[in-house]
């Protein structure tokens, strides 16, 4: 089976995609990405990359083709726009020439936002005649909402009539959230849905630079609530900030927020008016350090925004969180909320709300050790069951030949 992965995004960025595509490799697919240059999330090409041009490369049997894109830097609104487009169109116009001689049976779609990017894999599907895999990861236009990015009317009249479209030109449409099922049926034939959550590396595998990195940024003798991934709109750093407020007096919790985005900046400024203590920004990682940080820490923190929307996602975070077998604090609504009860792994609190972040916090810290160690032992077990990447890489490959079947 020669499977195409389409994604703006790839290693050496952090994504779920990664994991995938290299677990689809060791099973016997033959993987080949058509991508970006990566710059993400800081907005700057990686040392060694160029924004122009075109690049092959070969990583552990995967070959990588990568296109010219104009990068993010400091992610404003324009340079977001300036920087899908020129993805979207550089995949599409150069894709079918990269893969001139090469077969493909699926074209796989990693559809975080903006799903527009399906759009670049249109030209490859005719052209080929290959089956169209879309794995929705957002639901368009209901975020862009959401977030605010987008307000005019008919500006989101455009974008839904485009989703429409390319959910009509996929074969099949794959959701991170069952939860997503009911609003991408509204724009998509039903038969064409298929669950199929964000699975996560459980293997949490500890090197020694990743030790000395947590050695370094996380003390002993604190309660430390690690926070890990995008610092954007989405992710409610209100909600940390306000908890950290309420908190400042208890030295002995500290919040520790690892990443990058577009409210990284705000979020300093705000640590810096407030005089806070309790918070620290420690930046991006890379991935492979994640493990020990997480082992490090006393529990591992999420949160969203208070918008219904946001209420059907599960953000891929929970999914690293359980298996790292850390309890956790969820500042969560709906489908999110539900995994971590469902699991018995942590404690839960509304999203958007800060007062009740602080409660759930000092609710956590006040546990005794073996309490909390059974909590990160319960999501380990339901990662397990649910999240497992073995596991679920079978089940993308059943379903994918089942497809070729058809």
């Amino acid at each position: 089976m020669k499977v195409l992965v389409l994604s703006q995004y790839f290693w050496p960025e952090s994504f779920r995609i990664n994991e995938l595509a290299w677990s689809m490799q060791r099973a016997g697919v033959d993987v080949t990405v058509l991508t970006g240059k990566p710059n993400y999330p800081e907005g700057k090409v990686y040392d060694g990359y160029h924004a122009t041009g075109i690049l092959q490369q070969s990583v552990e049997g995967i070959t990588i083709l990568r296109v010219p894109m104009i990068p993010r830097y400091q992610a404003s609104p324009l340079r977001l726009i300036a920087n899908y487009l020129s993805f979207m169109i550089s995949a599409g116009v150069l894709g079918p020439f990269l893969l001139f001689r090469k077969h493909i049976d699926i074209i796989f779609i990693y559809a975080p936002s903006p799903l527009l990017q399906a759009l670049a894999a249109l030209p490859l599907k005719w052209i080929k005649g290959a089956a169209m895999v879309t794995w929705v990861q957002d639901l368009w236009p209901q975020s862009l909402v959401a977030t605010g990015h987008i307000r005019n009317r008919i500006a989101l009249k455009i974008v839904e009539l485009l989703v429409r479209f390319i959910y009509r030109c996929s074969d099949v449409i794959l959701i991170q959230s069952e939860a997503f099922r009911e609003a991408v049926s509204r724009f998509a034939d039903k038969k064409k849905i298929h669950y199929f959550p964000n699975p996560a590396d459980g293997s949490g595998k500890i090197s020694q630079e990743s030790c000395t990195v947590v050695a370094e940024a996380i003390p002993s003798g604190v309660f430390s609530i690690v926070f890990a991934g995008n610092l954007g709109t989405a992710q409610s750093l209100e909600t940390i900030l306000e908890a950290a407020v309420i908190l400042r007096e208890r030295s002995n919790i500290c919040f520790y927020v690892l990443g990058d985005g577009s409210r990284a900046a705000w979020l300093l400024e705000q640590i810096e008016e407030y005089k806070l203590n309790n918070i620290k920004l420690l930046g991006w990682h890379p991935v492979e350090v994640m493990p020990c940080i997480f082992a490090k820490a006393s529990a591992l923190l999420v949160t969203l925004k208070d918008e219904y929307i946001f209420s059907l996602t599960i953000p891929s975070k929970v999914q690293a969180y359980l298996a790292a077998g850390r309890p956790i604090i969820a500042a969560l609504n709906g489908e999110g909320k539900r995994i971590v009860c469902e699991a018995e792994a942590g404690v839960t609190c509304p999203a958007g709300d800060g007062g009740a972040l602080a409660e759930a916090v000092i609710r956590l810290a006040g546990q005794p050790d073996h309490i909390r160690r059974r909590m990160g032992e319960s999501g380990r077990r339901y990662f397990e069951t649910h999240f497992n990447l073995d596991r679920l890489t079978e089940d993308l490959i059943i379903l994918f030949n089942k497809l070729l079947r058809c």
